[in-house]
């Protein structure tokens, strides 16, 4: 037992450390977790990956194959002003597809909704119509939303547009939608190549990840009440698939999600969230910004070049420019509303993000957010170093710095790894756990510092049996009263206590008797005075009391603390009492002297006449 309360006294600041610990990761993970605070901290941790991704995006790079028509605001002015009304008439789209597939692209992408409107031109429209169905390597979007039933009478949508998925992963499941906006049924009968282009914000109004799957009932069409749900994936995702398995036969016939939440295409895994989403890793600011981006061409330019090639000119783009490329068309007009907000750009085309996801599957390295238990053990790993640079730093400074370094190597480690691991790993709630940890354990250490200052103070000022102050501190009381007396023109008295044939008494009934009598007289006469009046013990069965009277109640007060010992008997066992007795000596500044010798003196003389004149009283130096 001795061993273990010894290993528990060598080890209490750890040990309470840990205590702490523990409560605070309870509160964290149980009592916490509201919704408010948790959506403060989780608006934190995406700030994190913003700055992350920012960091590490300039040692990323695109792949140069994928390039991005993009109808800019010099094309927009073209277009208007060439055809006069937005939007354009849908023939347009059909020669540029024509234009780019002459050049034998690998694949094209239209980050465009071709729905029926009222300025539809039936010939226009199916020259557009035709081009999807002579041009398999082709894919179009179409939108998902929750739109209600009174306002759009949910669609039913073709059954190849659909996927099958299997799910191994109980805790994936893919946002579903209520309500669809088709697009022309005759490009849907022409192709299967449709994808929805869904693109939810997060709380912040970012956009950091993609809806790879999402959900959309089939209704039966007397009540639309659901019969069953369908799967229907992202535009590039199909695109993507046929991709990897026309050039890197990956053999992908069914999308299967595994027991990890990854999506297998064939040797690549791409990492899901619970809501079926894709965390995306960005290349930095927009191509339209950032020449190490993808690259650009305006609209205008490949109308400007089909008209240069009608008249036999040569054209602005340089010839087999879109051979073996992946191209999206689509637009980065403001007045579009095709501006998006992403980690890496506060003005970022949406079309470009579909180009990054693409990207993203080619080389592998979508996000991945790390495992809870794993994040937490990183959040109590630094925690505990917080703790340890508060107990085992000599200075508080030492202590700062510490910690200041630690939290600059955790974030760069947290930088690093999802630079070469794509891996997401929590950084808000680490560093405020590891903070919190840092502020406790400063409190918990000096709290038990001044406790122990306490604890130290009192062994050096008070007598261990009896607990009242001891000689040595008497004597710094003393001299501390007259010098605030003096400098006052204060009266106080000084009473010297001697318990009555106190050797005798000890030698009959032995030192533990002897012992506990010390100790009643010490408590009685510290419950019979004031809380200002300081009761000592002086050296043996000697006791003093510094009083804040004059000489007269100082008598009268000593008088009663005589009477009072005396007139109770003290059990020393339950069948032994005895009558205990003091003799007391009374001394008063400036009346007996001026200075703790004097006054000492003086009481002492008192208390000697007391024990000459018979005891148990109160003496005075002229009886």
């Amino acid at each position: 037992m001795k061993k273990i309360l010894g290993f528990i006294y060598r080890h209490r600041y750890d040990i309470f450390s840990f205590c702490i610990l523990i409560i605070l990761v309870l509160f964290v993970f149980v009592i916490f977790p509201k919704n408010e605070t948790k959506n403060i901290v989780k608006i934190i941790e995406n700030k994190t990956f913003d700055i992350r991704q920012n960091i590490i995006a300039k040692d990323k790079h695109v792949n140069k194959d994928i390039v991005i028509v993009t109808v800019d605001d010099p094309s927009y002015e073209f277009l208007i002003e060439t055809y006069g009304d937005w939007p354009i008439p849908r023939h347009v789209y059909a020669q540029v597809l024509d234009y780019i597939q002459a050049q034998n692209p690998k694949y094209v992408a239209f980050d465009l909704l071709f729905i029926k409107s009222l300025n539809r031109i039936p010939q226009s429209d199916n020259q557009l119509v035709q081009a999807f169905k002579k041009y398999q390597n082709t894919y179009t979007a179409f939108n998902f939303d929750d739109y209600s039933f009174e306002l759009r009478t949910p669609p039913e949508l073709d059954k190849k547009l659909s996927s099958d998925v299997e799910f191994n992963a109980e805790n994936v499941s893919p946002r579903k939608f209520s309500n669809c906006r088709i697009i022309m049924q005759e490009i849907i009968d022409v192709t299967a190549n449709v994808g929805h282009i869904n693109t939810p914000k997060s709380d912040d109004g970012f956009i950091r990840s993609i809806p790879v799957i999402v959900s959309y009932p089939e209704y039966n069409k007397e009540d639309y009440t659901v019969i069953k749900n369908n799967y229907y994936l992202y535009m590039t995702l199909k695109m993507a698939i046929d991709y990897l398995n026309k050039y890197e036969n990956a053999n992908i016939k069914k999308l299967s999600i595994d027991e990890k939440n990854q999506l297998l295409l064939g040797n690549r895994k791409i990492p899901l969230t619970k809501k079926g989403e894709a965390i995306l890793n960005w290349y930095g600011e927009s191509g339209l910004t950032n020449p190490n981006s993808f690259k650009y061409v305006s609209f205008w330019e490949i109308i400007k070049s089909i008209q240069a090639a009608e008249k036999g000119q040569k054209s602005i783009i340089e010839p087999n420019f879109f051979k073996d490329k992946i191209v999206y068309i689509g637009t980065n007009v403001f007045s579009l509303s095709d501006i998006k907000t992403v980690p890496t750009g506060k003005y970022f085309p949406g079309v470009e993000m579909h180009a990054t996801f693409f990207n993203n599957i080619l080389d592998n390295n979508l996000i991945k957010k790390a495992s809870l238990p794993i994040n937490i053990l990183i959040s109590l790993v630094l925690s505990a170093f917080a703790v340890f640079t508060v107990f085992r730093m000599r200075s508080v400074m030492e202590s700062v710095i510490t910690f200041v370094l630690s939290i600059g190597i955790f974030l760069y480690f947290s930088t690093f790894i999802m630079s070469k691991f794509n891996l997401w790993v929590w950084v808000a709630v680490p560093i405020l756990m590891a903070t919190f940890m840092f502020v406790c354990s400063f409190l918990i250490k000096y709290l038990i510092k001044s406790r122990d200052f306490e604890y130290t103070y009192k062994l050096a000022t008070t007598d261990g049996l009896t607990e009242l102050y001891n000689h040595r501190y008497f004597q710094e009381l003393l001299n501390n009263k007259l010098e605030t007396a003096q400098k006052n023109n204060e009266i106080f008295s000084l009473i010297m206590i001697d318990i009555d044939f106190f050797k005798k008494f000890n030698d009959k009934y032995g030192h533990q008797a002897g012992d506990a009598v010390l100790k009643h007289v010490a408590r009685t006469l510290k419950a019979n005075v004031r809380s200002d009046d300081y009761v000592c013990r002086y050296g043996g069965e000697e006791m003093t009391i510094i009083i804040n009277a004059d000489k007269n109640n100082a008598v009268v007060a000593a008088n009663k603390l005589c009477k009072t010992i005396s007139s109770h008997n003290f059990e020393l066992s339950p069948d032994l009492a005895v009558n205990i007795t003091i003799s007391l000596g009374v001394s008063t500044f400036p009346e007996n002297g001026t200075t703790a010798q004097e006054l000492i003196e003086y009481a002492d003389k008192c208390l000697y006449k007391a024990k000459e004149t018979g005891r148990n009283k109160v003496g005075n130096s002229d009886v």
